[in-house]
């Protein structure tokens, strides 16, 4: 009966710091998780429920209403139906690259640097060549010499461009991890090294990592509009780039067809804004510190209120 009560002891005491353990949820995190919630249910279902977004009617430049929630282009096509394609494409070009950057950047940077001696040399080297090329350059030149680029290929692209200053920051969190005192005692202990990688030291580069892919995702969704807003994006693909590219091309914003250039412009305001107030959480779940300042200033606009 003393073991069990023991047992139920520990059982109790460690409830509360598995809870402590989880992310806090703050305002931040729930806005943005909420406004990225929406807009990706929206980029999923919203092609299923929208008509072809390439037919063309004789009802250009209409405004919203007469049958068009968001109007329609000067060939008469449905901006809302565009939108809805518009939305998947560019969270396809978002996930690509921020997978892509995920693989890319911790092979080079923990794994080399958990290695450690030539391989880690040799790791950091090349990720230094590709971190001092310049990126907008890169991609302009490689887009203008494909004349029919897929949505696979921009994202490629764009992530080739966008690992390396992660794989960096992973590499010298790597290191710092990597020479702590449980990680020492694990090879002391005989562990095989893909288990010390894997249990001791991955978890601690979680949130990290989370943090890396929601900046790649950023990225890459501005850097495809940027692309697209030139002409050197997806070709035959819909993307917000590509309606502020058609909508430019159309001359919308002379002719005063707010509804045809405003919806992919706001849309990319609010989904890179909801990723960035997911960021900045997250930064504050790795840096105890930075939570610290903020509840600390939050503190001082209520005393002052």
């Amino acid at each position: 009966m003393a073991i069990t009560t023991e047992g139920a002891a520990a059982v109790q005491e460690s409830a509360p710091v598995r809870r402590r353990s989880l992310p806090p949820m703050t305002v931040k995190l729930a806005v943005g998780l909420g406004i990225a919630g929406l807009i990706i249910l929206f980029g999923v279902l919203g092609p299923l429920l929208v008509g072809d977004p390439s037919t063309v009617r004789d009802v250009g430049l209409t405004g919203p209403g007469n049958g068009f929630l968001l109007g329609t282009t000067q060939s008469g096509q449905d901006v809302f139906a565009q939108l809805a394609y518009a939305t998947r494409g560019s969270l396809i070009i978002g996930v690509v690259v921020g997978a892509i950057t995920l693989l890319l950047s911790s092979f080079f940077g923990i794994v080399g640097a958990f290695v450690g001696g030539w391989t880690d040399e040799a790791f950091s080297l090349f990720t230094n060549i590709m971190l001092v090329i310049p990126g907008l350059p890169l991609v302009i030149v490689i887009s203008s010499y494909v004349p029919n680029k897929s949505i696979w290929l921009v994202a490629a692209v764009l992530a080739i461009t966008s690992w390396a200053g992660s794989a960096r920051v992973l590499r010298g969190f790597t290191l710092s991890v990597r020479s702590r005192d449980y990680v020492l005692a694990a090879r002391i202990g005989g562990e095989k090294r893909w288990r010390i990688l894997l249990v001791e030291i991955l978890p601690n580069l979680i949130p990290l990592l989370a943090s890396q892919v929601v900046f790649a995702v950023i990225f890459a969704i501005l850097g495809e509009a940027g692309l697209s807003f030139l002409g050197l994006g997806a070709s035959g693909s819909f993307t917000w780039g590509t309606m502020l590219f058609y909508a430019q091309n159309g001359l919308a914003l002379r002719l005063g067809a707010w509804w045809w250039f405003a919806p992919p412009g706001l849309a990319i305001a609010l989904f890179g804004a909801a990723l960035s107030l997911i960021n900045f959480s997250i930064d504050e779940i790795i840096n105890p510190k930075l939570r610290s300042q903020t509840r600390a200033e939050r503190n001082k606009w209520s005393v002052k209120a």
